[in-house]
């Protein structure tokens, strides 16, 4: 999941938690109808001044999007490999094949 999709659905659901329509929401912030619904579909990268603007109309602050945010890319993430416990195998491994330094070897702990 992209961080454009969680912030916009962290953003309808507080829109629609305090029974706003897109059309309040964008009068109260001076944010277009249509870019507004882009945002909350994922579909627009908004920059920080109009998240703070809408998040001010919303009630939230920039942390509390924030933190709703991480919770729901937490939710969807897709797990991470843990090599950290083969790793002296792997640089062996890696070194007898082809003798290179042990930066060349990519690991990925949780």
């Amino acid at each position: 999941m992209l961080l454009r999709h969680a912030y916009g659905s962290a953003l309808r659901r507080a829109r629609l938690r305090r029974g706003m329509t897109l059309r309040q929401l964008s009068q109260a912030s001076s944010v277009s109808v249509p870019y507004l619904s882009e945002i909350e579909r994922g579909r627009k990268e908004a920059s920080s001044e109009i998240l703070a603007t809408v998040c001010a109309v919303l009630g939230l602050s920039v942390h509390d999007l924030l933190r709703e945010t991480a919770r729901e890319l937490s939710l969807t993430a897709a797990p991470v490999l843990d090599l950290s416990a083969r790793r002296d195998d792997l640089l062996l491994e890696r070194r007898a094949e082809t003798d290179v330094d042990a930066r060349d070897v990519l690991l990925l702990v949780a």
